[in-house]
């Protein structure tokens, strides 16, 4: 089951009021526009933005789909990318918009039920693409609707898998693993999740498929991110995401990995030195023990949050 992370946070510091308009920009499972639409009866509306299709057409069934007569026209369902935000806002007329959400998490859907790979502790296809081929790419994006990790894996060379896997998985093992992965295809094609991860324990020392998490990880991380473009995409949405933002408008971002919230913290800093924002915390939020122990992925969430200002405001 879906379970949204840091909500209480997010509903804090959006701070939906009655009849205010909102974003989700990655609803997934659609846990915090649920949230949000409890609180900004009884006219609020939220535009919920789901790039994958096959969980677009999951989250028209699930409770909040159900409850569409409670909250009647408050909730706009869009399958596209926050890339194509100032398309999306303008082709739906969704205005004034008093805060945006990004929940920049992967969600459990893709982990256990799409079967495109993005687990390694099941045996699947190495696809790790949210977005299906057949439905159209962003067009801010760069185009790379047939890439998939089975095609970096079985083509790409030793060097660029290296600086992928260190720059993107932050994987110090990121030499050997590449050599591996190097000699392994040259005898078959690397083909599935288990294979990738076969390869991955040959080429790390025997320790560290002790340590705190598996040692497949950060390559699958740096995989991920690199096929579905994400840091890119990210870049190319907050500004979008700003510039539509009413004055005084909250932007709420929940991200995973150090490379995301380097990414919010330094356009964050940007803004804020122009005077465009104002920051709410300089350290990002965190999870609670007791939200970690109910919610074990959320343990590395970090949640940054600013206001849209055109004042000159001290941060």
């Amino acid at each position: 089951m879906h379970i949204p992370v840091l909500k209480k946070e997010v509903i804090e510091y959006l701070n939906p009021e009655s009849n205010e308009n909102f974003i989700d920009a990655t609803i997934d499972g659609g846990g915090h526009t649920a949230a949000i639409l409890k609180k900004n009866e009884p006219n609020g509306k939220v535009l919920g933005i789901e790039l994958d299709p096959e969980l677009y057409k999951n989250l028209l069934a699930t409770e909040i789909k159900n409850q569409k007569s409670k909250i009647k026209n408050r909730l706009i369902l869009v399958n596209d990318s926050y890339i194509n935000l100032k398309e999306i806002i303008k082709k739906y007329n969704f205005k004034p918009i008093n805060g945006i959400l990004f929940d920049l998490g992967m969600s459990s859907w893709h982990l256990e039920k799409s079967g495109r790979g993005f687990s390694f502790l099941r045996n699947e296809p190495l696809i790790m693409r949210y977005q299906l081929e057949e439905v159209r790419p962003p067009k801010n994006s760069r185009g790379r609707t047939s890439l998939t990790a089975e095609k970096i894996v079985n083509e790409w060379p030793e060097d660029t898998l290296e600086r992928i896997l260190k720059d993107y998985g932050e994987e110090r093992f990121s030499k050997k693993i590449a050599r591996e992965i190097i000699r392994e295809r040259k005898k078959r094609p690397i083909k599935t999740t288990l294979e990738l991860v076969k390869v991955i324990k040959r080429a790390v020392p025997f320790l560290y498929e002790h340590y705190r998490i598996h040692p497949a990880t950060r390559t699958f991380q740096a995989l991920r991110i690199v096929v579905n473009d994400e840091l890119n995409n990210l870049r190319i949405a907050l500004p979008q995401a700003l510039e539509i933002l009413e004055e005084n408008g909250r932007l709420v971002i929940i991200s995973f990995h150090s490379l995301e919230d380097k990414i919010v913290k330094d356009f964050f800093k940007e803004k804020a030195k122009e005077n465009k924002i104002k920051i709410l915390f300089k350290k990002p939020i965190r999870p609670t023990l007791e939200e970690i122990k109910i919610n074990p992925p959320s343990r590395s969430a970090k949640l940054r949050t600013a206001i849209k200002t055109t004042r000159i405001c001290k941060v």
